[in-house]
């Protein structure tokens, strides 16, 4: 009986034993966990469970969490990967099946950028940063710079100028904030300036108003409610203006429709003929309304024109083009209109039969009739501007004294003593000159009052 209570007693403390923890010989703790090492690249962090070693059953899921810091994005999970639900997934699982080594990655967020379309009108381009679209990052202040040519002013910025720091200055800033097109305005000065009709003169004020004396049979000198004008023009028996919308004005006589020029637009330069009147557009096109007997509106095929002339007193109409050459229609029978060979120009003029070109060198050229000398002009240096008279030829120096060669049956070539002259103009026979004081000087025959602008003052 007691040999049986033994054996039932050692029975069971053996079977407790078995039972009991490191009772069991060759097995620990050890074999049933796992670790895993998590660390992250510059720019963020492991939030869950943290960033370093830690120690999991077996078998475990384990949530992983990392977050991003100002300015950089989550990439991916490197390294032992194969247990994670989604190695692309800042929040995601891993399955502890073995010791991992796991790395969440960071990268720079690319900045957001806008684009900034910038033009310009006539009369002047930007600069700084020039004009086509530019890619700017988010927020970032871009420097802008407007330069206007010199007979133009800036007038303002237009568009999507919300952010821009000054719309009415040529340097001022735009800030990105968004895509945005922009453009630089430009106007022309009313520059004062004289022009010869053929028996009375205009005057262009600095203000935009027109003053003019003489002939006025046909109302050619009225033009006291003309405003902002930025360039005039003499006629035979009409005056003509551009203002500084491009549009132009006329007034006078308009038996043949030269005054017709009511629906012209983007215009920069307006001359009147004898009977015709002829616009420069800004794309260097040209038009032409009024008499065509002689084929001096036959101007619609040209292109690349920087100035036109068609005088007072002539039936011909000239052009200069951007490279120096100069094309010609109209009446020719003094072969006035014989221009291919002139190379090098930078300005010309016409008289009543002549053709007269200045050259980028100061020297000064001519074709056409020559029976008062008018063409004799070789001789002529240090030229800075021209006109033509009917058979005459006027230029101004540099240093503002002004020569004349050609008719002079009217003292309209006795400019010797002038001096202090900026601009010089002809009429039929009659010549003027703006001093740099906005003053006129005149000329030559007064029978019309064309010559009655002794009071003027321009500036």
């Amino acid at each position: 009986m007691t040999r049986r209570i033994t054996f039932v007693v050692m029975s069971c403390l053996l079977l407790i034993g078995l039972t009991l923890p490191g009772c069991v010989t060759g097995v620990t703790d050890g074999d049933q966990m796992v670790t895993l090492t998590i660390s992250g690249t510059i720019g963020g962090s492991v939030t869950t469970p943290g960033e370093g070693t830690f120690s999991y059953d077996a078998g475990k899921v384990v949530d992983l969490a990392a977050e991003a810091g100002v300015g950089y994005q989550f990439v991916n999970w490197t390294g032992d990967v194969s247990t994670i639900a989604d190695a692309n997934a800042a929040s995601t699982t891993i399955i502890m099946n073995d010791d991992y080594s796991i790395e969440a990655d960071f990268a720079a967020i690319p900045p957001v950028q806008y684009n900034l379309s910038i033009s310009s009108t006539i009369g002047g381009s930007v600069t700084t940063p020039g004009e086509r679209t530019f890619s700017y990052d988010a927020g970032i202040v871009v420097d802008l710079v407007a330069e206007a040519e010199p007979d133009y002013n800036f007038v303002n910025w237009t568009g999507d100028v919300s952010t821009i720091e000054d719309v009415g200055d040529a340097q001022t800033t735009i800030t990105m904030h968004g895509s945005y097109s922009i453009t630089a305005n430009f106007e022309r000065k009313h520059i004062p300036m004289v022009a010869g009709g053929a028996w009375h003169t205009v005057g262009l004020k600095s203000d935009g108003t027109v003053l003019a004396v003489g002939h006025n049979e046909y109302g050619q000198c009225n033009v006291d409610d003309w405003t902002d004008i930025i360039q005039v023009d003499g006629g035979g028996d009409h005056t003509v203006g551009v203002k500084s919308d491009g549009t132009v004005v006329a007034i006078g006589h308009n038996g043949y429709r030269q005054c017709n020029v009511g629906d012209w637009t983007d215009i920069i330069q307006v001359v009147a003929g004898r009977r015709h009147t002829v616009g420069l557009k800004s794309d260097g096109t040209v038009v032409a309304v009024g008499y065509n007997a002689y084929g001096q509106c036959n101007v619609g095929d040209w292109t690349d024109i920087i100035q036109v002339v068609a005088g007072a007193n002539s039936w011909h109409t000239v052009g200069l083009k951007s490279d120096g050459t100069v094309v010609a229609v109209g009446g020719n029978w003094d072969e006035q209109c014989d221009v291919e060979g002139l190379t090098g120009i930078i300005k010309v003029a016409t008289g009543g039969h002549h053709t007269v070109g200045l050259k980028s060198d100061g020297t000064v050229v001519a074709v056409g009739r020559n029976k008062y000398g008018e063409c004799n002009v070789s001789s002529w240096t240090d030229i800075i501007q021209i006109a033509g008279g009917c058979q005459l030829t006027m230029a101004l120096k540099s240093d503002g004294t002004v020569v004349a060669a050609g008719w002079s049956d009217y003292g309209q070539r006795s400019v010797g003593g002038w001096t202090g002259i900026i601009q010089i103009a002809a009429g039929m026979i009659h010549t003027m000159g703006l001093k740099s004081d906005g003053s006129v000087i005149t000329a030559g025959s007064n029978d019309s009052g064309q010559r009655n602008a002794d009071d003027w003052v321009l500036t």
